[in-house]
């Protein structure tokens, strides 16, 4: 389906009207006319977008207010800006590809923080023998805080069965749990403790629960410093300093969502039995279904929600997305036709 405007609640196309349960703006920022006046006034001051290097000699001053507020926000020594989530990643696993250091993938991972010659983390069920000798080494092991199939946080239990021997850098994507994981929505990055961590560090879009553009990674000092150097982060335009400015002065707005996409989320559930063919978790918006009959079923009654093949999904990956803007009569909609599902 292919339409003229972005997809809020609703979706018009040849005079239908369909409830839109699908993307990823989870606090509905995007379409938020509030946060667009923030947004237009934000432009007037920065310009629709900065395509200069972050090390060119002039430096716009909403980059750092932006990095230190954020870092602050998930508990990490330093952040850094990019121009997209995608990039946040490559910049990261491109660096370490110069070292000698071994990369592992938790099983799922986005290709984003996946180098080629990358090991999953298990075999066979069991952590990969490598991961367990007593050999010293460097290794890199990437995983999402939440999976493209889960409504839960992925478990770190797993590296306490990690060989002593290895210095783990761990590299964790937050784009589906920064803004709506956490108490204020600050993801789990700052909740991740082993004694074998010897560095941690955050990846993640912008454009998703928080409705901004471009990419963030957050670590120490040091490392940040490091990545400022590399020419792939030298070469690149940055961030667009419109948004990072609204995001500075919309602290009310995004507790307000946040707020909305709970009480959603605890109206939606309450008292929700749904069949076993569908994951969720009453604290978390999305909802996954792997029966494509769902998808028709709710089709034909005037709800569209996203159905398309992802590069780490086996088959279509249907997602059902609340979010803070839609209605307690759209939730009501939904929930009733769920409930029809055996």
């Amino acid at each position: 389906m292919i339409i003229d405007c972005f997809p809020d609640r609703l979706i018009s196309q040849n005079n239908e009207t369909f409830l839109y349960f699908g993307g990823t703006s989870y606090l509905g920022m995007a379409t938020l006319p509030a946060f667009q006046e923030r947004l237009f006034k934000s432009i007037k001051q920065w310009g629709t977008s900065y395509g200069s290097s972050r090390n060119a000699n002039v430096k716009l001053a909403v980059y750092d207010e932006f990095e230190t507020l954020f870092s602050k926000f998930i508990g990490a020594e330093s952040a850094l800006t990019v121009s997209s989530g995608m990039l946040a990643g490559r910049l990261v696993i491109e660096y370490f590809k110069k070292n000698k250091c071994s990369f592992y993938h938790y099983p799922n991972s986005h290709p984003a923080i996946l180098d080629s010659n990358s090991q999953s983390v298990f075999e066979n069920g069991f952590l990969h023998p490598d991961l367990t000798n007593a050999i010293k080494e460097d290794v890199i092991i990437v995983l999402d805080a939440m999976l493209s199939s889960e409504v839960y946080p992925t478990s770190f239990s797993f590296l306490e069965h990690i060989s002593e021997a290895k210095q783990i850098t761990l590299i964790i994507d937050e784009s589906h749990s920064l803004g709506i994981v956490g108490p204020s929505g600050e993801g789990v990055f700052n909740t991740v403790e082993n004694k074998n961590i010897h560095r941690k560090i955050m990846v993640s879009s912008l454009g998703k629960a928080l409705g901004l553009s471009g990419g963030i990674i957050a670590s120490d000092v040091d490392f940040i410093e490091k990545l400022k150097q590399e020419n792939l982060f030298i070469s690149s335009s940055a961030a667009n300093p419109a948004y990072l400015d609204a995001f500075l002065k919309s602290k009310a707005l995004y507790s307000l969502q946040m707020q909305k996409l709970k009480d959603n989320l605890k109206f939606f559930f309450s008292e929700l039995q749904l069949s076993s063919k569908f994951k969720y978790d009453v604290n978390y918006p999305v909802i996954y279904c792997n029966d494509e009959s769902v998808y028709k079923l709710l089709y034909d009654n005037g709800i569209l929600i996203a159905n398309f093949k992802y590069p780490n999904y086996e088959g279509l990956m249907s997602r059902i997305v609340i979010t803070a803007n839609h209605t307690q009569e759209d939730l009501l909609r939904l929930k009733t036709l769920l409930q029809k599902i055996i």
